[in-house]
């Protein structure tokens, strides 16, 4: 049975006339719509989808149509992974008391979205009131992201404090790490609760690289906001600006060409290459062993040195577009031998820094047991990408969801049950073996024929869900257009929104000294979180 069809049915004898349940212009997003009799019932409905549909939320959009339709409302999106399809609850907010119930109590991963929604849009999920993405000194009425705060206007500062959990008790020490770190690390301010050297509990305050991206998106084109998806976060260029451009080609109907599909992932494997090797290199160094660390830097450079002969940017930067990519990355033969190497002669010399890197026992030694997260905390926090599988979380988006040239190749996701530091190095190694794997299946996949397809204007009123398995992990963008095509809300997701929470959990119990390398393990993204 369609996939469709099965969860309209299933959910139609579950809650009856509770929820209106419509389809899409994309083929695998089911649209349930919470009548606002029963706003009441949404936390059962949530923890049902997650218990016995056994899905995995993925995202939150809050949608302000208050200038059009007089009407807020919140999107719970959600994951089936087992059957490829999005289950996506729409839920009515009045805007007279701006309040819904939280869900987070169910679905602990939904706790930092409430948070945000709270933040920038002024809807709280209560009890769940705590700020998160707003600072201390950012006035508690003022919610940015709502159609009528503009862009250019200036919030006058207010005094606060950063509310953090305390630790009392004989012997515990508070010590403040950042916001500004040494070398080119972006700000994030941590606090560490110690007593002695181990960690007993940690505080993160982020949203200082905000860029208000989602604000300044509104009224774009879609043509022109693919760069500035390029510019989310620096090292997913390419994982964004193709997410982006995959929820306007979903909700356009449009049809990529196999050619542009198969060099797409091919740009995907590229991404995971270098930012793989350039962290196995980094935790290396980390923990003092810089003979590994210069082999990886050496290697990662070939590769951004592959991808600028490949496409014309070290970062694969230029590349994205709607209805395929600008510029072909094959068509000549310094291009194609190019491509031959990497998949070849630069595996190769990974294998020797593999060989390197686990002769070292002093450097397994470091990485063995540190940062320990269980299976259990990663799934209860909703932990996803290389991190999630370090710790037995088998949830990969290229297998549960193809996209590209996905679903044509041979792969099985790395998975790892420690869920420590050495998990996370292991699961970045086979990763990095398989895109070798991949990118040699697909240069047997490439063709002739178009780069791009030509496609019509981009439909008023329309949405839909974009995404990608990149490095770092899985990539979620929710995109509406207004009346004339452009964009009115785009719900940027990066993996790291999920992540960091499992990095404060990670960290307990292990010694200060070690926090940077846990961190590193993880690497998540301060520019990719913070938007």
């Amino acid at each position: 049975m369609d996939p469709k069809l099965k969860y309209s049915l299933l959910l139609k004898e579950t809650w009856g006339d509770r929820l209106t349940v419509e389809t899409s212009v994309a083929p695998n997003e089911l649209y349930l719509t919470l009548d606002p009799r029963f706003v009441g019932s949404l936390v059962e409905i949530c923890s049902t989808l997650v218990k016995s549909f056994r899905a995995h939320f993925v995202t939150l959009v809050p949608v302000d149509e208050r200038s059009t339709k007089r009407s807020l409302s919140v999107l719970y999106i959600f994951s089936v992974a087992h059957d490829d399809l999005f289950l996506i609850l729409s839920v009515p907010v009045d805007p007279r008391n701006m309040e819904l119930p939280s869900i987070s109590t169910h679905v602990e991963s939904a706790n930092w979205f409430e948070r945000e929604m709270k933040d920038w849009f002024g809807i709280i999920a209560f009890p769940n009131i705590y700020r998160l993405a707003s600072h201390p000194d950012w006035p508690e009425d003022v919610h940015p992201m709502l159609k009528d705060f503009k862009a250019d206007q200036k919030v006058p500062r207010v005094r606060g404090d950063f509310e953090f959990k305390r630790v009392e008790g004989e012997g515990i020490f508070e010590i403040p790490v950042g916001p500004v770190h040494a070398g080119i690390i972006e700000p994030g301010h941590f606090r560490f609760s110690v007593a002695g050297e181990p960690i007993i509990n940690l505080e993160a305050q982020l949203f200082y690289t905000h860029k208000a991206t989602e604000k300044i998106g509104e009224g774009l084109t879609p043509e022109r906001t693919v760069f500035l998806a390029e510019r989310i976060s620096g090292d997913t260029s390419f994982g964004h600006a193709l997410a982006f451009c995959h929820a306007i080609e979903r909700m356009s109907a449009i049809e990529i060409p196999e050619r542009a599909l198969v060099s797409r992932t091919i740009l995907l494997e590229l991404e995971r290459l270098y930012n793989h090797i350039g962290d196995i290199g980094a935790i290396m160094l980390d923990v003092g062993y810089g003979v590994g660390a210069s082999m990886a830097s050496h290697l990662k450079e070939q590769l951004l040195q592959s991808n600028e002969i490949l496409t014309g940017s070290r970062l694969l930067r230029g590349m994205a577009a709607i209805g395929g990519i600008r510029r072909n990355i094959e068509d000549t033969p310094s291009k194609r031998q190019t491509l031959h190497d990497v998949s070849r002669n630069q595996r190769k010399s990974f294998e020797n820094l593999v060989e390197i890197a686990m002769s070292s026992s002093s450097t397994l030694d470091r990485l063995e047991t540190t940062g320990q997260l269980t299976h259990k905390e990663a799934f209860r926090l909703g932990v996803i990408g290389l991190a999630g599988r370090a710790s037995g979380i088998d949830r990969d988006l290229r297998r549960d969801h193809p996209h590209c040239s996905y679903r044509q190749l041979r792969f099985k996701p790395a998975l790892h049950n420690e869920g420590d530091v050495l998990a996370r190095f292991n699961v970045r190694i086979d990763e990095v073996r398989h895109s070798f794997e991949l990118l040699e299946q697909l240069e047997d996949l490439l063709s002739e024929g178009p780069t791009r397809a030509t496609h019509g204007p981009i439909p008023s009123g329309g949405f839909a869900l974009g995404y990608a398995e990149a490095w770092r992990g899985e990539v979620v963008h929710w995109v509406m257009t207004d009346g004339s095509g452009k964009i009115t809300r785009w719900k940027i997701t990066d993996p790291s929104f999920h992540n960091w929470k499992g990095v404060t959990v990670a960290a307990r119990n292990n010694i200060i000294p070690d926090f940077p390398v846990i961190n590193k393990s993880f690497n998540l993204s301060y520019s990719g979180n913070d938007r």
